[in-house]
């Protein structure tokens, strides 16, 4: 299986800021007026001109006001710390205090066009230290 991931936003230059300065992404193809490729994860990212109020999925309408999604992203990093400074800097608003657990430490975020993200720290053995 070969993943992508797309995000709508409503704003395609804003979230590119967003997602280049926040993640350290870059990007690599514009395909057409409203799709633009990023590059730098293990999926290539896509950014996705949708205006707020068209229609997402079924009768729902686009809202880039701060929405719950079952699907998020965890964004794995080296030091949480230093990422969730590069994070809040570019635009993303912290949900939460910083927590720790048995395989590292995580924050949530939000970014600008209500998206939820996570960004995680292993620490040890990552998961592997309270798998069964």
């Amino acid at each position: 299986m070969h993943l992508l991931i797309n995000i709508d936003v409503d704003d395609l230059a804003r979230a590119e800021r967003f997602y280049c300065q926040a993640f350290g992404l870059r990007p690599a193809r514009r395909i057409g007026g409203g799709v633009l490729e990023l590059l730098g994860a293990q999926a290539p990212i896509y950014l996705l001109k949708k205006e707020a109020g068209s229609i997402g999925a079924g009768t729902a309408e686009r809202s880039y006001a701060r929405h719950w999604s079952p699907l998020h992203c965890d964004v794995v990093v080296d030091d949480l710390d230093a990422a969730l400074a590069r994070a809040l800097a570019a635009g993303a608003r912290q949900e939460g205090d910083v927590r720790e657990a048995g395989w590292g430490r995580i924050v949530q975020l939000a970014d600008p066009f209500g998206h939820g993200w996570c960004l995680l720290q292993f620490l040890g053995r990552g998961y592997d230290e309270i798998a069964g």
